[in-house]
């Protein structure tokens, strides 16, 4: 009796400790995902979870550019309409952004002494809605701005160049060319994007604000590699991208998308975009990509993280989601581990319960072969005695 409790008491702590580490590992690894909110813009578009989040990332000689990056929005529309799936009026059905480095630039103030080099990145299209920045002071700017000479910077700039971060409104010189601040945003604040976005600021431009640098005769560009330079992870938005030839080019593409189907939203976006830049892109559904039951199967895959087999240019935040997939990944694996003993343990309670189940079985029918027995005997009895008084009678009847 003594061995029994002990063997109880030890089954029922390693149930209650690896229970515990799944609790443990599970806020953890949500803890983890919610850093890289990016991923979620699908969930802020619908709360009905009916949208998906696909990303493209494309390699610097797959010569998507603005003029032909229209055709992938046609497409998924066509894709749409033919399962009724249509736009009701005044409705943005498929928001999309695009955008690509446009290497570094040396930026000055109206003052004397507010001059810093920054990373400049061209965005186009919904490309803030994508984006879950921080907004200091101003506003984004717009493709329907009539002036697309607005810019929006990053705090480590803003005091660089003002020595504040409420500057919006105040004009800047990109390479001498005029723009104005339409907005400041902090920094990256996650560990995953310090690591990957670099040490030098950021600024954002149009794609038309890049037109009006490649158009300006004063531009001078020193172009750098711009991003993470990792042996794990593919580095950067560009390697020595001279923004005269950089303002077209795509390298990062991004959409909300219906999902009607599971995955139907990435098929049609991946289906495209393989008839014509096929080994040259990578894509990404980030409404799925954080999922504990998808980078628990992605574990047996791990080592492609290590291995880079294209030249797809990535931006630091999709750098900041792949090092957090790979983190992910293996997390959710021990965390399955975790299950192996509750799992042993409920085994056993139902071979228990099976036994238990046989001896009341057995219990159960011989209690019922007894009462059967004796209401079969009774009623025997019954119909006997029932013969016998009918004899009797008869008996009597014929002597009298």
């Amino acid at each position: 009796m003594k061995k029994k409790k002990i063997l109880y008491t030890v089954i029922a702590s390693a149930n209650i400790l690896s229970l515990l580490c799944t609790l443990i590992i599970s806020i953890a690894g949500e803890s983890i995902a919610k850093s890289m909110s990016y991923n979620n813009t699908a969930e802020k578009w619908s709360s009905d979870g009916d949208y998906a989040q696909i990303s493209c990332f494309f390699s610097e000689d797959a010569g998507v550019t603005v003029d032909n990056i229209g055709g992938a929005k046609a497409s998924m529309l066509e894709s749409l309409k033919n399962i009724s799936v249509v736009p009701e009026e005044n409705q943005k059905l498929i928001p999309e952004a695009y955008s690509t480095s446009a290497g570094q630039a040396s930026i000055k103030s109206d003052t004397t002494k507010g001059r810093s080099n920054a990373q400049l990145i061209a965005v186009g299209g919904d490309f803030f809605l994508f984006r879950d920045f921080d907004l200091l002071d101003g506003s984004y700017f717009s493709e329907s701005d009539i002036m697309q000479d607005g810019a929006v910077i990053d705090r480590n700039l803003a005091w660089a160049l003002y020595g504040s971060d409420e500057i919006s409104g105040k004009n800047i010189y990109i390479n001498d060319t005029k723009f104005y601040i339409a907005g400041v945003i902090d920094t990256p604040q996650t560990k995953y994007e310090k690591k990957t976005a670099g040490d030098l600021p950021i600024a954002y431009i149009s794609y038309d604000g890049a037109g009006l640098l490649n158009n300006s005769s004063n531009v001078s560009m020193s172009s750098m590699p711009t991003g993470l330079n990792d042996d794990s992870f593919s580095g950067g938005m560009g390697d020595f991208m001279p923004i005269s030839n950089s303002f077209n080019k795509i390298t990062c593409y991004e959409c909300l998308m219906p999902d009607p189907v599971e995955n139907y939203a990435y098929n049609a976006v991946d289906s495209y975009f393989k008839s014509s830049y096929e080994n040259k892109y990578s894509i990404v559904n980030n409404t799925e990509r954080f999922k504990p039951s998808v980078r628990a199967k992605a574990f047996k895959n791990l080592s492609d993280y290590a291995v880079i087999n294209n030249s797809v240019i990535y931006p630091y935040w999709e750098n900041a989601s792949r090092i957090v997939e790979f983190k992910l990944t293996s997390l959710y694996f021990y965390r399955r581990l975790t299950y192996i003993i509750p799992v042993l343990t409920l085994l056993y309670l139902l071979v228990i319960l099976w036994k238990i189940a046989g001896i009341l079985k057995n219990h159960f029918t011989e209690w019922t072969g007894d009462k059967i027995t004796r209401v079969v005997y009774n009623h025997s009895e019954k119909k006997r005695l029932k013969k016998e008084n009918a004899d009797k009678k008869e008996n009597v009847y014929e002597k009298n």
